[in-house]
């Protein structure tokens, strides 16, 4: 619609000023006309700002929702992840008598766990498990201590303490590993 408004106006202006060709030479004519092209320069510059503008805001509103959408459960997610360490723990302690004993009790547990990592699954929350032997990632990991071991390269996990978390591509908290300090 815009594009109608500055062609009309430019017909007018080209008829008006061809008019004043034809006819004596009215200079109050010609710098009203001067003024007139002026102020539409000006009308469409502030136009195309404008709209600039809301583009811009509206790539902006987008990319702060998805960001919401996305990360705003961070803070709780990370307030969450005690609860699966001690959860894990626990399951890890369990001995075979005791699981023959209290299995009941057991499978409840194991399932609340394996229902919260598909809860963190749902909102994109990704359990960072490094294996022993892979490299040290200071992106992903973080080292615990340092420690010669015979059979390893240096920078080489050689424990790994606490598994990690990512929350879509960012770190909730790093995978907290023994790292090899044996030199090449």
């Amino acid at each position: 619609m815009s594009e109608e408004i500055e062609t009309g106006v430019e017909e007018i202006i080209d008829i008006t000023s061809e008019e004043a060709l034809e006819g004596p030479g009215d200079e109050d004519f010609m710098a009203e006309l001067d003024a007139l092209r002026a102020e539409r320069d000006e009308f469409r510059d502030r136009f195309m700002r404008a709209v600039a503008d809301a583009e811009n805001s509206r790539k902006r509103a987008d990319r702060d929702r998805k960001e919401a959408e996305n990360y705003g459960g961070s803070k709780l997610a990370r307030d969450m992840l005690p609860v699966f360490d001690n959860m894990k723990r626990a399951v890890d302690a369990i001995t075979e008598e005791q699981r023959a004993q209290q299995a009941a009790l057991i499978e409840g547990i194991e399932l609340t766990m394996r229902e919260l990592l598909n809860v963190f699954g749902k909102h994109g929350i990704q359990i960072i498990s490094p294996d022993v032997g892979e490299k040290f990632d200071p992106n992903q990991h973080e080292a615990m201590f340092e420690a010669p071991v015979p059979g390893t390269k240096a920078g080489d996990i050689i424990q790994v303490m606490n598994v990690g978390f990512m929350i879509h591509d960012r770190l909730l908290r790093p995978a907290q590993v023994g790292v090899s300090s044996t030199p090449a």
